[in-house]
């Protein structure tokens, strides 16, 4: 699915709510809501009162990596994007070239037995594409330190162009993050839930909204690129599955606080559309072909128009509604991306 429209350069959030003005907490953002073709416009506190007793909140606990780390190819400077950490204890990065402006650039991948230098004299070696679609990611292994050291003691989130500047880690962390006990997480953040706080989840708690945790590890997405999403490792424990269900079996709304909150459901879901404990890897791609088993609504950052993300929006709201919704957030100069404004798909 792409979208027939532009969305203007001036629309990138360059710096989170918070760094706007002063007062302004992370819940300072733009809410748009739609329901079918009808939208609506608010801000991000109204959430309480557009939701009602018994909707079920399923939110991603994937703490954000500082992935990026710098390195070097014999005297060439690179940064490597550490993506997702394989079941053999290999990691799938992206290496990318310094642009000179605190941000970085695709460059070519590979090849097989490239060597990188990194801080600490750890060294990574690529061993193969992690997959048959490119050449993009590599697995690749590294020796001299364990990368989770290397990231919290080097590394620094990843940071695209439209960003005016670097950010401390804690600005990629959400409310509801909560740190594994192997050192992995996402490379990216799971951004949906950012504009949440601890003040506002209370709000949502007090009217009789639940919350169901799951975990899904994002890799990296390129901002030059928008191929489907890469294998990721996620977990829908036990709780959360009977919460989901309980919620389905009643008159509340299943509403997945983002693209990666519906990843995990939706593979923790039988035909039957009971969910079930499930943990490991999913390659799920939730198209409008696939449909939804489970997720209700959806709240969602705004997605550049050919962004693959969108097939799931269409998933969940139908065609029409995901144009109506772009529509107005240009006319309304909404904010795109990461730090930007979010968008509320109801039935």
């Amino acid at each position: 699915m792409t979208l027939a429209l532009r969305v203007p350069e001036e629309l990138s959030a360059r710096v989170p709510a918070e760094q706007r003005g002063p007062g302004l907490d992370r819940d300072g953002v733009r809410l748009l809501v739609s329901r079918g073709t009808e939208v609506s416009h608010h801000g991000f506190r109204e959430l309480p009162r557009l939701l009602r007793a018994g909707d079920l909140l399923v939110v991603n606990t994937s703490a954000t990596l500082a992935a990026a780390v710098d390195g070097r190819i014999g005297d060439a400077p690179v940064v490597v994007h550490f993506s997702t950490r394989g079941d053999d204890g290999r990691w799938a990065v992206e290496l990318r070239a310094p642009d000179g402006r605190g941000t970085t650039r695709a460059r070519a991948g590979g090849p097989e037995g490239t060597e990188v230098r990194l801080p600490g004299r750890a060294r990574l070696v690529l061993e193969e594409p992690s997959s048959a679609r490119g050449e993009r990611l590599w697995w690749a292994r590294v020796s001299g330190a364990e990368v989770p050291v290397v990231l919290r003691e080097y590394g620094r989130p990843i940071r695209y162009s439209y960003t005016e500047r670097d950010q401390p880690l804690s600005v990629y962390q959400t409310v509801f993050a909560l740190p594994s006990a192997d050192g992995t997480g996402s490379a990216e953040m799971p951004s949906a839930a950012r504009p949440f706080t601890a003040r506002l989840v209370a709000e949502l708690v007090s009217r009789g909204v639940q919350f169901a945790p799951v975990t899904l590890h994002t890799g990296v997405a390129s901002a030059e690129s928008h191929e489907p999403p890469y294998p990721e490792r996620f977990s829908v424990p036990e709780a959360s599955a009977r919460l989901i269900n309980a919620a389905r079996a009643g008159d509340g709304r299943v509403v997945a606080v983002g693209t990666t909150a519906v990843r995990a459901v939706e593979s923790a879901a039988g035909a039957d559309g009971v969910v079930r404990a499930r943990a490991g890897w999913t390659d799920l791609v939730v198209t409008p072909e696939r449909g939804v088993r489970v997720v209700d609504g959806l709240l969602t950052g705004l997605h550049e128009p050919e962004a693959s993300h969108l097939l799931m929006l269409e998933a969940v709201a139908g065609r029409a509604a995901i144009d109506r919704g772009y529509e107005a957030a240009v006319l309304g100069r909404y904010l795109w991306h990461e730090f930007g404004d979010v968008h509320l798909l109801l039935p």
